[in-house]
């Protein structure tokens, strides 16, 4: 909405981002505690943000943003694997207060005397970056900012709206129910690649508001390599090699179904444990190949384990995506957007058999399991209506949701109206 100058040592601009969801009633013949319910609903969300920082030196910056969120997804964000509004948390009852949802202290420090140029944005004040380099960051902020970035397929405020479009639902990455963390990670560029790693906190139960800060009991190591280089004439290609072990008090889906058949608990139950450390880890895979200036493809791979507790994400144990993005360049409408793709998510054996048997998760639980992979497809175009003004129309397939073949296929058509101040 405002012009924002490019060599400014301080920061300050907002969004806001409201989508509205809806699906008419679908097939199901039975539901559970954490079922999508089978009646036509609808629901919308907000988010607001308040971008800030400031530039103290040449290479150190200091940056807070502060959010306020509120609204509804539908369903709450329960009984899908590929919850369908990546700006909704599962936990309707959290305060709707304004938070700090970044606060982080980012250091730079050169490795050599060439210079590149940097987009400016509110995670970096920088204008030019040396082109190898050493960044540090410490503080309050989310894995998903750094990690398992790709250039068509990340940004809810813009492009497509699942959280396994947009993210690789695999990677169960460590975070508070409203995506957030506490961590450290360290950076290295170079000309054609760069790696990252970050320690993170992990929440003291799954997709819990409070993290654990003993380190020595619960933290989540996240690494991730990316090449570029040219595969196609002219056209940059970016991979994206991504590993994670998170160490939390999680549970065994295969403890959890023995201890059911054994007459233990009444059901599956996944927190029925003693307080300890179990290990969840996972890799992923991530590209983007541009095709010309206006278009390209990209896609993602991931798996984890799956035999202990989806913790923090969402409860998706496989998962493997591909998809086109576009820009209006084509058509004379250069900031103008649209996007497709095809997601299917899996769970492992012991995951389908503790839902099966009637346990429950906290997104999934029907109860009774049909098992089938959830297969999602998503389009959108955004409209470059006027400065910072981006409506969206959105529409959403989804099959078997919560891979359950008895119920669906789900439709859901999205309105979004993105404000950038």
């Amino acid at each position: 909405m405002f012009p924002h100058p490019e060599t400014d040592r301080w920061w300050i601009s907002g969004q806001a981002n409201f989508i509205s969801q809806w699906h008419p009633a679908f097939h199901s013949p039975y539901q559970g505690p954490r079922s999508l319910p089978p009646q036509a609903q609808d629901a919308t969300s907000r988010v607001l943000t308040l971008f800030t920082g400031v530039r103290l030196t040449n290479t150190m910056e200091l940056l807070c943003d502060v959010q306020e969120t509120g609204g509804h997804g539908i369903g709450e964000a329960v009984g899908l694997g590929g919850v369908t509004n990546l700006d909704i948390v599962r936990n309707p009852d959290l305060s709707k207060a304004p938070y700090i949802a970044r606060l982080m202290w980012h250091q730079i420090i050169p490795l050599g005397h060439r210079k590149i140029e940097n987009s400016r944005s509110p995670l970096s004040l920088f204008s030019s970056l040396p082109e190898r380099r050493l960044e540090i960051r410490f503080g309050k902020f989310s894995m998903a900012d750094f990690f398992d970035m790709n250039t068509y397929g990340t940004d809810t405020s813009f492009q497509f709206m699942n959280w396994t479009v947009d993210n690789n639902g695999a990677y169960d990455y460590a975070a508070d129910t409203r995506g957030f963390t506490f961590a450290a990670m360290i950076e290295y560029h170079d000309r054609r690649w760069a790696a990252r790693f970050a320690v993170a906190l992990m929440p003291k139960i799954a997709n819990g508001i409070h993290l654990d800060a003993d380190l020595s009991r619960a933290h989540s190591e996240n690494f991730e390599f990316e090449l570029h280089g040219t595969v196609m004439r002219h056209q940059e290609s970016v991979i994206r090699f991504l590993a994670f072990v998170n160490h939390a008090n999680m549970g065994s889906y295969r403890e959890a179904v023995d201890h059911f058949v054994a007459g233990l608990t009444p059901k599956p139950d996944i927190t029925a444990h003693p307080l300890r450390t179990t290990l969840k880890y996972g890799f992923g895979v991530n590209f983007e190949q541009p095709l010309n200036s206006w278009m390209g493809v990209f896609g993602r791979w991931g798996w984890d384990e799956g035999r202990h507790e989806s913790f923090a994400y969402t409860e998706v144990d496989q998962t493997v995506e591909l998809g086109a993005g576009a820009s209006g360049r084509r058509w004379q409408r250069k900031f103008d957007r649209a996007g497709f793709v095809f997601v299917s998510n899996g769970i492992s054996r012991d995951h389908q058999e503790y839902l099966k048997l009637g346990g429950t998760g906290f997104l999934l639980g029907d109860e009774i399991l049909n098992y089938g992979r959830e297969n999602i497809v998503e389009t959108y175009y955004t409209l470059h209506a006027w400065r910072g003004i981006y409506p969206s129309l959105g529409l959403q397939h989804i099959n078997n949701p919560g891979y359950n073949w008895d119920r669906g296929p789900v439709i859901v058509p999205t309105l979004r109206l993105h404000l950038e101040l």
